[in-house]
């Protein structure tokens, strides 16, 4: 399964602006990722609402995945990894919004 941690560095978390610019990137690459803390299920990061509700707060390391069986047919699990990488790169950009 592709998975990547990732520290979140936004001032304010996962919140408002950062939230919305990562959800905007998740749905733009087309692929099925949850996000979790803590070794709690994922939930949906392509949905705002569950994103915010998580509160990923600023210092908290998240895990970001994609189930094989769940990658979508255009795509490689190599792909898959790209994009989980380029995601990773947002959350730890202190500015992802």
């Amino acid at each position: 399964m592709p998975v990547r941690k990732a520290i979140v560095q936004a001032a304010i978390g996962l919140h408002a602006r950062p939230a919305a610019a990562f959800v905007r990137a998740v749905t733009e690459t087309g692929l099925p990722v949850t996000i979790s803390k803590n070794g709690k299920p994922g939930v949906d990061a392509r949905s705002l609402l569950e994103v915010m509700t998580e509160d990923f707060g600023r210092g908290c390391e998240v895990e970001l995945a994609v189930a094989p069986d769940a990658i979508p047919a255009p795509y490689s699990v190599s792909e898959a990894e790209g994009a989980l990488e380029k995601l990773r790169h947002l959350l730890e950009s202190s500015q992802p919004g």
